[in-house]
């Protein structure tokens, strides 16, 4: 299940998001864990869970996740895994919103195991963490953006950041013409490249949002 940060220091912190967030499973190990861990603990499962989330009308992540802890009780974490399920995969074309998540890795599907495993790291680092879908990109909000997750190629996810005052070297990439708003990137090819390293750039961009 994912929790919230402790009160604790920053080295630690990518730690704890490398335990709490099943990084040592594979994505699909991961989300197969949490599910069956919400319907123990609350006697529904997933399918409900989404049907009870689609049914409030509401259509972004951060107050889908409100609702669902403050009127249903969830924690934090069930509720973001609940709010992700039913915004990634709304099918009802009577809502007429696109799925633009699905969009997006429809035809580089061997990049959605990259974007889950990020989602699930961001969405532990607070309970003010927003995905936003746009057309071409997910864009990771707090009091503003500060990254977006976007699967540039076939074969790369990029991982864009906002971070002032942090000097481009090695993997983290100055932006350049990526994305004007942002101020880095890092290209991320594989499972194993999504490490503390990342995460600890991330919760740097998150935090100063």
């Amino acid at each position: 299940m994912l929790r919230e940060l402790p009160n604790i220091g920053a080295s630690e912190s990518e730690n704890y998001l490398l335990e709490e967030t099943g990084m040592a499973k594979t994505p699909a190990e991961g989300l197969e864990s949490l599910a069956r861990n919400l319907e123990a603990n609350t006697g529904k499962s997933v399918a409900v869970w989404v049907d009870i989330a689609r049914g409030t009308g509401i259509e972004k992540h951060k107050p889908l996740v409100e609702y669902l802890k403050q009127e249903q009780g969830l924690t934090h974490g069930y509720a973001n895994f609940v709010a992700l399920e039913a915004l990634a995969k709304q099918e009802d074309p009577a809502r007429g919103s696109e799925d633009l998540v699905a969009v997006q890795y429809a035809t580089k599907p061997n990049l959605k195991p990259l974007y889950d495993k990020l989602v699930a790291a961001i969405g532990a680092f607070g309970e003010d963490v927003d995905f936003s879908p746009k057309k071409a990109y997910v864009s990771l909000r707090r009091n503003k953006q500060f990254g977006i997750l976007q699967p540039t190629t076939a074969q790369r996810l990029d991982v864009g950041l906002v971070l002032k005052d942090t000097s481009a070297e090695g993997r983290l990439e100055a932006s350049g013409s990526f994305n004007t708003m942002l101020t880095h990137r890092v290209r991320v090819n594989s499972l194993d490249e999504i490490d503390s390293e990342l995460l600890g750039w991330l919760l740097q961009a998150y935090s100063s949002a």
